[in-house]
């Protein structure tokens, strides 16, 4: 089988590229080999709407690929091989696919323990890890949460306004202490005790083992977790194996230039697994869903003869409990930062700045305007506004 175009990875990129596709060529077929069970959804509702908006129900989280786009989905089929003489994908199965342009949508996978995954082990990344999260936190009355990040805080807030028991175990010294200023982080911090949930700072997983129906986690500093269950969200590692036995160029990501195509004419990458040239922040990989949304659309655009350099600069955000954020650039407190507040630590911005005192980062925490603002400071390598 053949296809104009051929998608691997089946996640939003893969959607939002078919979608691309489509405002180019409305005839030109769409394949995607994806190595999920599910359809093309959305990835934010399985760590937040899923589990705080009693609105939001499973029927709102496919993304209608298919009815939208024709375009005709592989599930649980995982490419093996890339031959980029022939053009031709191999699964694992021994199928093998044609195409004229290939979109490496590849994504990235969980960072995992030695622990493996389980009905009570999950490392926490598609909708089937939500769905068996959901039934698990049905019957276990403690849940332990790995990881202080995105991923972590989110699931440990969802888990405790569902009335699971949770312990939060991050190595910060205040929980999101890596990313917000200390007033922030600590209030931060507080959100989480406040709600129930137990969180162990300054710490990691040294090792793990599940028996009789409970999950132990060996803490670094000699003491240990017991619980019902146990989510990791310890960040992930882009998917370049494939990328990279073809033959293709790969440094933290797929290597691909303004056009999101990589050293191959007919191959492009894109999402979590691109490592691209920003317009304003330069060459960088992006896992956030702004940029997978933003991207995938640009890159179906370009592999259907489009002729527009991707330049958009994506933001990320975040909601835990009743605080939500919403930043761009580099946002880490190995930055200096300028903090400027309407009611502290509740509502403002924060600025990262470098040692000359140019903005590389802004968090706007419980803030909903000035997302170009903030953009154009960094593209102007200014400094905070006067008076802060």
């Amino acid at each position: 089988m053949r296809y104009d175009y051929l998608i691997v990875g089946g996640g939003m990129v893969a959607d939002n590229a078919a979608r691309g596709i489509r405002e180019k060529d409305s005839s030109g077929s769409i394949g995607i080999l994806s190595a999920d069970t599910d359809d093309p959804y959305t990835r934010p509702a399985l760590s937040k709407k899923l589990w705080t908006d009693k609105d939001f129900g499973r029927d709102q989280v496919p993304l209608n690929t298919v009815a939208d786009t024709g375009a005709e989905i592989h599930k649980s089929t995982r490419a093996a091989a890339v031959d980029r003489e022939s053009r031709s994908v191999t699964t694992e199965s021994g199928d093998t696919y044609g195409y004229g342009t290939l979109l490496f949508a590849t994504g990235a996978s969980p960072v995992q323990l030695e622990l493996a995954p389980s009905p009570r082990v999950i490392y926490f990344r598609t909708y089937a890890d939500y769905r068996a999260l959901r039934e698990l936190s049905k019957t276990a009355s403690h849940i332990a949460v790995v990881g202080g990040g995105y991923i972590g805080t989110e699931i440990a807030s969802g888990l405790s306004l569902n009335g699971v028991k949770v312990t939060l175990v991050t190595s910060d010294d205040v929980l999101g202490g890596h990313m917000f200023p200390e007033v922030l982080a600590a209030s931060f911090d507080e959100g989480f005790t406040e709600h129930g949930v137990t969180v162990r700072r300054s710490v990691k997983v040294e090792s793990g083992a599940e028996a009789s129906a409970r999950v132990q986690l060996q803490l670094d500093d000699g003491s240990s977790v017991e619980a019902d269950g146990v989510v990791f969200g310890l960040g992930v590692r882009p998917n370049v194996e494939l990328a990279e036995a073809a033959g293709l160029e790969v440094d933290n990501g797929i290597i691909v230039d303004e056009y999101l195509r990589t050293g191959d004419p007919h191959v492009y990458a894109a999402g979590d697994v691109a490592n691209y040239p920003d317009a304003i922040l330069g060459r960088r990989r992006i896992e956030h869903v702004d940029n997978a949304n933003e991207m995938g659309k640009a890159v179906g655009r370009l592999m259907a003869g489009g002729t527009d350099p991707y330049t958009y600069t994506p933001y990320f955000y975040s909601d835990v409990y009743d605080d939500g954020y919403q930043a761009v650039g580099t946002v880490s407190t190995s930055l200096k930062t300028v903090e400027d507040w309407k009611t502290k630590p509740k509502e403002g911005v924060v600025y990262y700045v470098d040692d000359d005192g140019v903005v590389n980062g802004v968090l706007m925490w419980n803030v909903w305007e000035g997302l170009d603002e903030a953009k154009q400071l960094i593209a102007d390598g200014a400094k905070p506004p006067s008076g802060n």
